[in-house]
């Protein structure tokens, strides 16, 4: 008869012991949610930034003049107007809301101008605050809404495939530029340091001669410094032959869906046109490449003429980092998608300024679309692959540019 009254005991007892911890705890969680500060809300005068704003940059006469505008800005106020009114009509994040309480949000030209010098000089997030009495969440926020909206309203247009007739007014300039005939651009890659890789994923991102996490863009630019390819995010890790096996920027050529870019040089007719690269790049087809060790004249003439023309590509990466300087200092944010948000929409802006100002070699038809959108059978592929990886046409096409060079080639515009 004890047991079954010393097992109620028991019962009771841990009974007494949960309940008392679970007072314990509740008391606790009730202390610590009145010791938690709230944060303090700021009357930030929005109105009066925007007011500011408009008599600064877009009132009938401004304070700065188009030139400043254009300095700040790194576009002209026309430009920046059109991107501004195009994310209001895709994006209610940049339209004008109250919150709950009635209180003003921002307008649109604030967040669009906050996302831009955050893009411009490449600074934290919290430092326009005293212009635009934007928080830092609410700009970090403006920013990342700001490069996605541009990637998904202008890749279509700004990040295109060369068209046809793209190609014969890319041709025309680069022979008349360079002084090499179905010269398509140049390729190369840049690195950006990535500040906060996350710690698994250093030493996948990062080369030994870098010494710190980077991500590496692939990018293909005409004379006119158009950017017509770019392929960014491959880990820091790899180098320039293992990005262009992970790009795609061949897979027109091998799927036969490209347009008809068949170009003759030194009386012989080849079936695509080619990039410049520098001497890490395989030899392909459709890559030509300098000569490391020219033996004559005219191999060192050659050599000196693609060198010169391949800085093409250079000159881009450093357009991009000067206009740009969020690519040319260690990027912040955690996510690689946020990343590739950013770098595309810097390199679009970049190609929307070229046109904006006029000095874009080709310009957009939406009529102009690709012939051949239905991709060839595996046979056919695999026969263009091969044809694309041929040696003997790589060095076929370096030899008959070789003559075509010496006779008519140029390495600078004084010559």
């Amino acid at each position: 008869m004890a047991s079954p009254t010393s097992s109620d005991e028991i019962n009771e007892f841990f009974l007494n012991v949960v309940m008392e911890t679970t007072q314990i705890i509740i008391e606790d969680e009730e202390t610590s949610s009145k010791r938690r500060k709230r944060q303090q809300c700021l009357n930030r005068d929005r109105e009066g930034a925007h007011d500011r704003l408009m008599a600064d940059y877009f009132a009938e006469n401004p304070v700065y003049t188009d030139e400043m505008f254009r300095r700040r800005f790194r576009m002209s106020r026309r430009l920046f107007l059109r991107i501004a009114n195009d994310l209001a009509n895709y994006d209610p994040f940049f339209t004008l809301r109250w919150d709950a309480t009635g209180k003003r949000g921002f307008t649109t030209l604030q967040k669009c101008t906050s996302a831009i010098r955050q893009l411009a000089y490449g600074t934290s997030s919290d430092m326009w605050d005293e212009y635009l009495k934007m928080s830092d969440r609410t700009s970090r926020e403006s920013l990342y809404q700001f490069c996605k909206g541009v990637v998904k309203l202008y890749s279509t247009k700004y990040l295109r495939r060369p068209t046809k007739n793209d190609i014969i007014k890319l041709y025309q300039a680069h022979e008349s530029k360079h002084g090499f005939p179905g010269m398509l651009g140049s390729i190369d890659c840049m690195h950006w340091p990535w500040r906060n890789c996350p710690n698994a994923w250093r030493g996948q991102f990062t080369r030994g001669d870098h010494g710190h996490p980077t991500l590496i863009l692939e990018a293909v630019a005409s004379n006119d410094l158009w950017v017509w390819h770019a392929f960014f995010g491959v880990p820091g890790s790899n180098n320039d032959i293992n990005v262009l096996g992970q790009s795609d920027i061949f897979n027109d050529i091998i799927n036969g869906t490209g347009p008809d870019s068949r170009f003759s040089v030194s009386g012989v007719e080849y079936k695509h046109g080619y990039y410049l690269a520098d001497g890490i790049y395989p030899t392909y087809a459709a890559i030509v490449k300098t000569i490391p060790y020219p033996e004559d004249e005219k191999r060192k003439k050659f050599a000196k003429c693609q060198e010169s023309a391949r800085k093409d590509v250079e000159r881009l990466f450093g357009v991009l980092q000067q206009k740009w300087h969020i690519v040319a200092n260690p990027a912040r944010a955690l996510e690689l998608k946020t990343l590739r948000y950013c770098m595309y929409a810097c390199i679009l802006l970049h190609n929307m300024i070229i046109e904006d100002e006029g000095n874009a070699i080709c310009e957009y038809d939406p009529n102009d679309i690709h012939e051949n959108v239905v991709p060839v059978d595996e046979g056919q592929q695999e026969s263009n692959m091969w044809a694309l990886y041929n040696e003997t046409t790589h060095n076929h096409l370096r030899s008959d540019l070789i003559e075509h060079v010496w006779q008519f080639g140029r390495v600078n515009n004084n010559e």
